[in-house]
């Protein structure tokens, strides 16, 4: 569980996704980081995973790896269930019997958005499409498993990887006359690289204690967003004033829209906005306000 110069060993997987790239540079500090592509392992393969966690024995697991398209996931149920919920099952049920960490990232979306104020980690959850509801069963099959765990909920979440909103906007500025957003969703946009920082911070090794010891002192549940509030028109309206190559767009603004008349495949909660108190006393961290890390991002 160590690597060569007794360093724990993490396993990163979903390691070229949005938070995943992130964590191999967090976590190389803290010890060595293993993160394979999809080639080399398929979180989807119950076997594969079950062999690959015995060999590389890792202290630390932060599973990264998720489906992410809530949209197709409505007509593609099977997958999303094998990423989001059959492997996180794998991965704790290892964890547990080989006394590793293991870190899993939820989402805001296990909840319909109705509270009328922020959720916290003890309201129950009650999602409005396929990719929530498998979520929510990752959720409680790494529960089950018991051991050391911590699973993170996070949402809205971007980055310069992949497909995510951020990228979405600033491509769309180029092509578009005119941007329709959402305008009746709240959330919290959240970059992930905080995320991926915020977890390393949680993992680090403190005093005589070694990596993973506050997870393994107190598992559970723990929301880890950005400050503040914003509509996804909001969002996008910020994105296009902070882009540091605004003489590029082509657009003449954002064009706000109603979720009905958007017309997404999946319901969306109205609002999902996290409450992370429980991550702050816990364990000391607070994010800033979403409009502090988008510029940064942005600048990155």
């Amino acid at each position: 569980m160590t690597g060569s110069r007794g360093s724990p060993t993490f396993l990163v997987t979903g390691g070229g996704g949005q938070i995943g790239y992130e964590l191999v540079r967090e976590l190389a500090p803290l010890g060595r980081v293993v993160a394979p592509t999809r080639a080399e392992l398929d979180v989807a393969d119950a076997t594969a995973v079950r062999s690959y966690v015995r060999r590389l024995r890792p202290a630390v697991i932060v599973n990264a790896a998720a489906y992410t398209a809530v949209d197709q996931a409505e007509g593609d149920a099977e997958r999303c269930q094998a990423l989001n919920a059959a492997a996180p099952e794998v991965l704790a049920q290892e964890a547990a019997a080989r006394g590793a960490v293991l870190v899993h990232y939820s989402t805001d979306y296990v909840f319909d958005g109705e509270k009328g104020a922020p959720y916290t980690e003890d309201d129950a959850a009650s999602p409005l499409q396929a990719y929530g509801r498998a979520k929510l069963l990752g959720e409680q099959a790494v529960r089950a498993a018991g051991g050391s765990y911590l699973i993170l909920r996070t949402g809205w979440v971007y980055g310069q990887r992949r497909h995510n909103f951020l990228r979405t906007v600033l491509r769309l500025s180029r092509e578009a006359r005119q941007l329709r957003v959402v305008d009746d969703q709240f959330g919290a946009p959240t970059w992930s690289r905080l995320v991926a920082a915020a977890t390393a911070q949680i993992l680090a090794p403190n005093g005589a204690h070694p990596a993973g010891a506050r997870v393994a002192e107190a598992p559970g549940i723990c929301h880890l967003t950005a400050g503040g509030r914003a509509s996804w028109a909001e969002f996008a309206e910020a994105i296009l004033d902070l882009d540091p190559r605004r003489g590029e767009q082509r657009c003449g603004g954002v064009s706000r829209v109603s979720s009905a008349d958007y017309g997404a495949s999946a319901p969306r909660p109205r609002s999902s906005l996290l409450d992370n108190g429980k991550l702050r006393v816990q364990f000391g961290l607070v994010l800033p306000h979403w409009r502090t890390q988008l510029l940064l991002a942005v600048e990155s």
